[in-house]
């Protein structure tokens, strides 16, 4: 078996044991839940960039600026969606 199968493979496993995890997470540790999936997605980034840091266009440019556009758009409605829910927990305003 090829580097490219095992990946393969490695990435549905991965995608299952994701998707059983999350089934399995109460509705109230969702938001600390996805605080920490912000700071991976962060940590996604920094490798990201280091990927696709060379002027030369390669697939690992490529994919590096993918994971970039992704990782952002998770981290921004990542803390969207936090700071919409600390907002519905917090007080009532004062006239």
């Amino acid at each position: 078996m090829g580097p490219l199968l095992i990946g393969i493979y490695l990435f549905v496993l991965a995608m299952f044991v994701g998707v059983e995890i999350i089934n399995k997470v109460p509705p109230t540790l969702h938001t600390p839940l996805m605080s920490g999936a912000n700071a991976i997605s962060g940590i996604t980034i920094v490798g990201a960039l280091l990927s696709a840091d060379t002027g030369n266009v390669t697939m690992s440019n490529v994919l590096g600026f993918i994971a970039i556009i992704f990782a952002m758009i998770n981290v921004v409605g990542g803390f969207a969606v936090t700071d919409r829910m600390l907002k519905m927990f917090g007080g009532r305003k004062k006239a």
